[in-house]
């Protein structure tokens, strides 16, 4: 006979909410608890009727993340600890690609509408290109990153503060020529703008003037593009005696190019990165960057949306994720 969820709570000497509880991941558990239910499950083999389980309380025990761009290390890592998180609560994820496209953000939005998934983390690039805007009904859902709106719920690092700072600490040991490799003219991300921002209110502090010709285009924030781009900027200009790159993505492409063009790093150029990837870390010099804790991230974007699938009327709720500069010895720490 296939064991049920009373058998379960018989096993582990609980109530059987308490086990629907542990499955679910709505409602709090405690780990002792939680432990002792999860070996009853295992040692009866219990597999949740999921369809069964929908039909009661209207949720498939599937959420879904949906990033622009999977094949960045900084997506990998932020979904690796989604997945962690939201298996100890008890979900399963479906794990999207949208490519930036707003359509893929609102058939995923469809889904969750439908009760297919529960819920939906997103991370939208551009905020007037989003499928999360006024006169759409929003499932639950909560938004990762630096798109500004008063809509979901959202969990972010303050993109504006944290380049600003990374450029004061380049800027330290008095170097004033500070380039950035980042920037795209055509479709300018919110992530861009406000790291470009951050970058010019630390110019202004310090009193540099703005040069126009220390802002780098790059078409893609992937290390391939930013190799080529810089490889291009420095046939023409000058070296910069420093270099932020908005993303640790970039940062590496940038190292591959000026060690190829036998450029010393940091002797002759400090570079930094945003992300603090596990990449940067091991890169040759290893990479000055922003640093935070993508668990904190996965933490809270879990946090903010069980609590809005239990109760869809509260306000919009934004979670700032502290950072800090990480000095290596790209930038000569």
């Amino acid at each position: 006979m296939r064991a049920t969820v009373k058998d379960v709570a018989r096993r582990a000497g609980v109530s059987p909410k308490t086990v629907s509880n542990v499955m679910n991941g709505i409602v709090p558990v405690s780990g002792p608890t939680r432990l002792r239910v999860e070996q009853a499950m295992q040692e009866l083999d219990y597999v949740p009727n999921l369809s069964a389980r929908g039909l009661r309380n209207g949720r498939s025990g599937v959420i879904a993340l949906a990033l622009p761009d999977l094949a960045t290390p900084f997506s990998a890592e932020i979904a690796q600890n989604i997945v962690e998180v939201a298996h100890e609560q008890g979900w399963s994820v479906q794990i999207e690609e949208t490519g930036s496209d707003p359509q893929r953000e609102q058939e995923l939005m469809t889904r969750a509408r439908s009760n297919l998934i529960d819920g939906l983390i997103l991370n939208p690039v551009v905020l007037d290109e989003s499928a999360v805007k006024v006169g759409v009904a929003l499932p639950p859902v909560v938004l990762l990153g630096e798109v500004t709106q008063e809509l979901a719920d959202r969990v972010y690092v303050d993109s504006f503060a944290a380049a600003r700072d990374m450029t004061l600490a380049l800027a330290k040991p008095g170097r004033r020529r500070i380039a950035v490799l980042g920037i795209n003219k055509a479709r300018q991300s919110a992530t861009s703008i406000q790291r470009r921002q951050g970058y010019e209110a630390a110019l202004e502090e310090l009193g540099i003037p703005l040069d126009e010709s220390l802002l780098i285009s790059c078409g893609q924030w992937t290390p391939g593009s930013a190799a080529e781009s810089l490889m291009h900027y420095l046939e023409s200009h000058p070296l910069p005696e420093a270099l932020f790159c908005f993303t640790d993505s970039l940062a590496i492409g940038a190292l591959n190019a000026l060690w190829k063009k036998g450029v010393r790093v940091p002797d002759e150029i400090a570079v930094a990165g945003f992300d603090d990837v596990m990449d940067g870390r091991y890169a040759v010099p290893s990479l000055t960057t922003v640093s935070f804790d993508k668990r904190t991230i996965a933490t809270e974007a879990l946090r903010l949306l069980t609590e809005r699938m239990a109760d869809r009327g509260q306000g919009q709720r934004v979670v700032t994720v502290d950072y800090s500069i990480v000095e290596r010895d790209s930038s000569g720490a």
